[in-house]
C-alpha cells in the first residue's frame, strides 16, 4: 500500500497506464503523454472520506490521519476521467437520471443540479461499482443503502472485462492489494456480502 496520494501517482501513470488507455466516464482514448486535460477521478470521492475522518479539509486529513492518506493513494479507486468530467462529478453520489439529456458532446455523462447526482454511461458501471464496494469494505468507508443497493446493482448488470482484469493484477502488483469483488463478482450479493457490509462499512 502507498503510503500517500504523491507516491501512487507516478506508479498509476507510468505503470497501470504506460501506453494510455481510455478515461472511465467517457471512454474517451488517450495517448502516455495526455497533457492536462486527462487527470486522475477518486470514485469514491475523497470529500466523502473526510467527512468520515471528521476533517475539515483534505489537507488536514492529509497532516493528521494516515488511514485517509492510504485511503486516498489506493489505486483500486483511481480512474483516467477528462478533467471536466471531473470537475462537474465533484462528490455528487452516483444515479439513474430519467432522461438522456446530453451536456458534455459525445460523453455519455448526465447530471443533475436538482437532484444532486450523476449518471456514467453503462459500459463504467461495474468498474464504479465494484470502487465503490472495495473502498466501502477495505477501510469502512459509509456508504449510504440506496447507493449501495444501486452499485450491488450495476455490479450485476455490467460484470468485469477483461481491461478491468489487467488493471486489477498490475495494481495488486505495485500496491499489493486486489479488489476482491473484480476477481468474485458475486461476493457483493446479498447473502454474502451484505452483513459483511453493514458491519465493516456501515451500510446505513
Amino acid at each position: 500500500m502507498f503510503k500517500e496520494y504523491f507516491a501512487a501517482l507516478p506508479v498509476f501513470w507510468e505503470r497501470i497506464y504506460p501506453k494510455g488507455g481510455e478515461t472511465l466516464y467517457c471512454g474517451e482514448k488517450f495517448a502516455a503523454y495526455h497533457g492536462r486535460s486527462i487527470n486522475i477521478e477518486h470514485i469514491f470521492p475523497m470529500g466523502w472520506a473526510m467527512r468520515d475522518q471528521g476533517c475539515r479539509s483534505r489537507k488536514l486529513c492529509r497532516e493528521s490521519s494516515q488511514r485517509f492518506n492510504q485511503i486516498e493513494a489506493d489505486m483500486h479507486n483511481l480512474y483516467p476521467s477528462l478533467a471536466d468530467i471531473n470537475k462537474v462529478r465533484s462528490s455528487f453520489p452516483f444515479a439513474l437520471i430519467p432522461g438522456e439529456q446530453r451536456n458534455f458532446g459525445r460523453c455519455d455523462f448526465e447530471f443533475d443540479p436538482r437532484q444532486r447526482a450523476v449518471e456514467p454511461r453503462p459500459a463504467s458501471r461495474g468498474n464504479i461499482a465494484r470502487a465503490m464496494l472495495y473502498m466501502h469494505e477495505t477501510y469502512g468507508l459509509s456508504l449510504f443503502k440506496r447507493q449501495g443497493e444501486l452499485m450491488k446493482k450495476w455490479n450485476r448488470e455490467d460484470p468485469p472485462d477483461r481491461e478491468e482484469r489487467r488493471r486489477n493484477d498490475l495494481i495488486a502488483k505495485y500496491q499489493g492489494t486486489r479488489n476482491r469483488f473484480i476477481d468474485d463478482p458475486k461476493a457483493a450479493e446479498i447473502g454474502e456480502h451484505t452483513s459483511e457490509l453493514q458491519s465493516r462499512g456501515h451500510l446505513v
